[in-house]
């Protein structure tokens, strides 16, 4: 994973450092204010009562990795590993008092680790929620290796993860999952348990890791009748207490955690993990927008926390640079981009509109002008064969009507045209070839051909767009929903719509991509089986996907 090339300038920390002289002492000492406060202290603790003292690990008494273990952000000679120690998973404090805790790790090159690799020790800070992110690096390029923690008596599952190759290695393959959009309430989510045993090298999550939605007692659509979920979760996530709280439900699933300790995943967010539909600092709902910076800082710092991410990723109060670029040798270039927390604010609201002369202007954007570049840049650059770019909302052009004009989501890049023209502009520019969009968000599972004008079907195609469903956001779904026939008509470079819950496996080669979009038939009950519904080809120097 190779830095940025250009960092994105904060505008907000003026607006946070006003805020928080008014906040006053009095609301400190509130939970309200204790979060918002925490949400400032950015950097790793090095004084104060909480870090002052630390927790004898043998004094655990109850299994502190009830959250699991992950990896993430593979570079050729290093692995993130991540866990958090919570042995209450659901209580504010995770069951542990304000104190830190050492915790060891081992890294091998076997599950039994008997040829161990690195061996190491880490502190979970308590202001950092007990979460770890250890760096291991001076690794060997292109390998797999095995990994576990230690807190006193106990010790964690075994995670599986990897190096990618050097950079400049001429690789012949490589497998990954696209996922998306897990809502707790809506369903289990089946599909990971699925996911953990497929044979994939890296997992893009594409955003909407959680949703900041009430949880009831039963779990929603779960429907829980073995346990009773804790009031603390039926309520919308506004602190920071709440996101974290928020994480440690969502973790404890045991197909999510079956997921991260098989494979690495590569993560981005959507909206959800802050707040519905939000466009940088601009909330959906209407409150100041200093206190939504504050709900963002905490929003964005409990992600960061929760996540197997690296340094460079940990936030500055409202603002994180979670847009990154991971090489894989000579095949492909991942270019993983932010589409939330620089826009411009949505046209004609967020919702679904008719086009108007807002969407074509050139001053509103959809990653920011710092970003746009850093992209552009990174493209002009690249030596990859395929250039793939995760990121959250629907590309190409969805038309949702077969009316002339017709309606389009102005959350999506069809609300902001212009920016998409000169990303579009800028692919052609840096001679893109083999260019590939993987999106989320929208629940569904669609594969779009890229043309460089959606209007004229006999226009070039520029690459390929291939939508993951969600893992359960929409609950079981269908396999035709209800505007199949308009959606597939109005938009000819549609070449699949799927309505079912599930994930998709790319595998990337030097002469062709192919696309495998699996479903399970339901996630409002557990144990579904997985099927490949459809799968896709579209090969080097000739874009256009081809059924398989």
């Amino acid at each position: 994973m190779t830095p940025a090339a250009h960092k994105h300038p904060s505008p907000h920390a003026p607006e946070l450092r006003a805020v928080a002289r008014h906040i006053g002492r009095r609301r400190f000492l509130t939970a309200t204010g204790a979060a918002a406060a925490l949400a400032f202290a950015v950097n790793l603790p090095t004084a104060g009562v909480a870090s002052a003292a630390e927790l004898d690990a043998a004094k655990i008494t109850e299994d502190p990795f009830t959250l699991g273990v992950a990896s993430g952000d593979p570079q050729p000679g290093s692995v993130l590993l991540w866990t958090r120690l919570a042995p209450v998973p659901y209580q504010a404090d995770g069951g542990l008092p304000a104190e830190r805790v050492t915790v060891h790790w081992e890294l091998a090159h076997d599950d039994r680790f008997r040829r161990i690799v690195r061996r190491g020790t880490a502190t979970a800070h308590p202001e950092f929620d007990h979460t770890v992110h250890v760096e291991v690096g001076h690794l060997a390029a292109d390998r797999v290796f095995y990994y576990r923690f230690k807190a006193g008596s106990w010790i964690s599952e075994t995670g599986r993860t990897r190096t990618v190759p050097a950079t400049h290695a001429q690789v012949s393959g490589l497998k990954f999952a696209a996922v998306s959009c897990q809502a707790y309430t809506d369903g289990y989510f089946t599909a990971y348990g699925h996911l953990a045993e497929d044979d994939v090298d890296v997992v893009f999550h594409l955003g909407d890791y959680l949703y900041e939605y009430a949880v009831n007692s039963v779990g929603g659509y779960r429907n829980y009748t073995d346990r009773v979920l804790p009031d603390l979760f039926n309520h919308e996530t506004v602190n920071l207490e709440d996101y974290r709280l928020r994480y440690a439900l969502y973790k404890s699933d045991p197909d999510l955690r079956a997921a991260h300790a098989a494979h690495p995943f590569v993560v981005t967010w959507d909206d959800h993990e802050t707040e519905n539909n939000y466009a940088d600092d601009i909330p959906e709902n209407d409150v100041p927008p200093e206190e939504f910076l504050l709900r963002r800082a905490a929003a964005y710092r409990a992600y960061w926390e929760n996540q197997p991410l690296r340094r460079p990723q940990q936030p500055e109060g409202p603002d994180m640079q979670l847009y990154r670029r991971l090489r894989w040798g000579r095949l492909a270039q991942f270019d993983i981009l932010d589409t939330r927390q620089y826009r411009s604010d949505q046209a004609y609201g967020d919702g679904l509109d008719l086009p108007g002369p807002e969407i074509d202007d050139p001053a509103r954007t959809m990653t920011g002008e710092t970003q746009e570049r850093w992209l552009l840049d990174g493209w002009r650059g690249s030596r990859a064969l395929w250039n793939v770019v995760p990121q959250q909302v629907n590309f190409a052009q969805r038309k949702l009507d077969l009316t002339n004009p017709a309606r389009l989501s102005m959350d999506s890049w069809d609300g902001y045209r212009a920016s998409r023209r000169r990303i579009l502009d800028g692919a052609k520019s840096a001679g893109i070839e083999n260019l590939m969009v993987l999106t989320g968000d929208v629940h569904v599972a669609y594969a779009y051909d890229i043309k460089d004008d959606f209007d004229d079907p006999a226009s070039s195609t520029l690459g390929t767009e291939i939508v993951a469903t969600s893992i359960s956001s929409g609950r079981d779904g269908a396999d035709k929903p209800s505007t199949w026939d308009t959606y597939t008509g109005a938009n000819p470079h549609m070449k699949l719509y799927n309505g079912r819950r599930g994930y998709v496996t790319v595998e990337l080669g030097r002469e062709l991509a192919r696309a495998d979009f699996k479903t399970v038939t339901a996630v409002t009950t557990p144990g579904a089986p997985i099927t490949t519904a459809a799968s896709f080809v579209t090969e080097v120097g000739d874009q256009g996907l081809k059924p398989a």
